[in-house]
């Protein structure tokens, strides 16, 4: 017996040097190639997120492993960005180099631009990241032969960006995200570039559908923003994309006030709106005359992809209103009846907004 229990435990200790060393090479480089690669790691990925990503760039060996390398190192806070990785670097490097955000050269710089903001605050993000001002973001933005190269580049930039009553051409197609700049002279077209490259893989997702579906990618981006802004929490977006859409249908106005804030050019949160800035026409301001049945002109601000998904796969429901309380909870209902009762409630119990 005596010899039975030592050959057991040589087998055991040979298992486990064996998965030992097994381990320590699938966390190893992939070769000694010293290229980079361009990754991408989108505002919330997770480490399951990840390790696809970096396995579809063979920068990893097992995607598994890299989650259980993840797991016994307690590693969890990744940051989002563009980053230039390599196969000659490990586990170890590259984790590091995710978690730090630390690109290869040191005068990298990098700029965020977050869900639901408008070119007006992309412009002053830029104007303080980069060399740019704020002016050369707007004058690339009226330059109609730049505008016609991006029509031509991109498949879901069409004419419509065009139309004389949009204020800014790009509005709602640049991707938000975090993106690596070689250095703070990087030009405003370089940085548009790498936003609507961004958009374009996004949307490639969902390019059967919009093809499929009634509306333009235009008309859908429209949505999308208004969406964006109009629900704090991703859960209620294919909700409150069906409420637009019920409106649409009944050609009723979507009565959107962050529409309106749009088109007088105050950001939400700055103040309330004034009756006479609602009831006056612009194509962008949804509570205005004359905007029964019709979307705005164009987006009014930068979309997530889930924004994106809720306009293009909306719930089927009845909903035809619904409003959100102070801690951002959106109630949802089918006559303005209904409608009127739940802001009531809202302001007797002390959860309606005010600014």
């Amino acid at each position: 017996m005596k010899k039975v229990f030592i050959i057991i435990f040589i087998l055991i200790v040979l298992l486990i040097i064996g998965a030992l060393l097994t381990y320590k090479s699938l966390i190893g480089p992939i070769s000694d190639n010293k290229d980079e690669k361009e990754i991408i790691i989108p505002i919330g990925s997770s480490a399951e997120d990840i390790a696809t990503t970096l396995k579809e760039n063979n920068l990893i060996k097992d995607e598994l492993i890299f989650k259980i390398y993840v797991k016994l190192n307690n590693i969890s806070d990744f940051q989002a960005g563009t980053y230039y990785l390599k196969e000659c670097m490990d586990l170890k490097e590259i984790t590091e180099m995710l978690q730090t955000g630390i690109m290869f050269d040191p005068n990298e710089i990098s700029i965020t631009y977050i869900e639901g903001k408008n070119v007006r605050w992309l412009a002053n993000t830029i104007s303080e990241r980069t060399n740019n001002s704020e002016e050369a973001v707007y004058e690339l933005l009226e330059n109609e032969e730049y505008i016609d190269t991006l029509i031509e580049k991109y498949w879901f930039i069409t004419e419509d960006i065009k139309n004389e009553d949009i204020y800014y051409a790009l509005e709602g197609y640049l991707f938000p995200d975090t993106y690596a700049l070689s250095d703070k002279d990087a030009t405003v077209e370089e940085i548009f570039e790498k936003m609507l490259n961004q958009m374009e893989n996004v949307l490639n997702e969902y390019k059967e559908e919009i093809e499929n579906s009634e509306y333009s990618v235009h008309e859908l981006l429209t949505l999308a923003s208004i969406i964006e802004l109009e629900s704090l929490h991703e859960e209620d977006r294919k909700d409150v994309a069906s409420v637009f859409y019920n409106r649409l249908e009944q050609n009723m106005s979507l009565g959107s006030d962050v529409t309106t804030y749009y088109a007088i050019g105050v950001d939400i949160g700055e103040r309330d709106l004034y009756q006479r800035e609602i009831d006056e026409y612009n194509p962008y301001n949804t509570r205005g005359p004359n905007m029964e049945g019709k979307l705005p002109v164009g987006p009014i601000a930068s979309v997530s992809r889930s924004s994106i998904e809720a306009a293009i796969e909306p719930n089927n429901t009845t909903y035809l209103f619904f409003v959100a309380d102070k801690t951002g909870k959106v109630y949802f209902t089918n006559t303005n009846a209904e409608h009127e009762q739940i802001i009531q409630e809202l302001v007797d119990s002390g959860l309606w907004y005010e600014y």
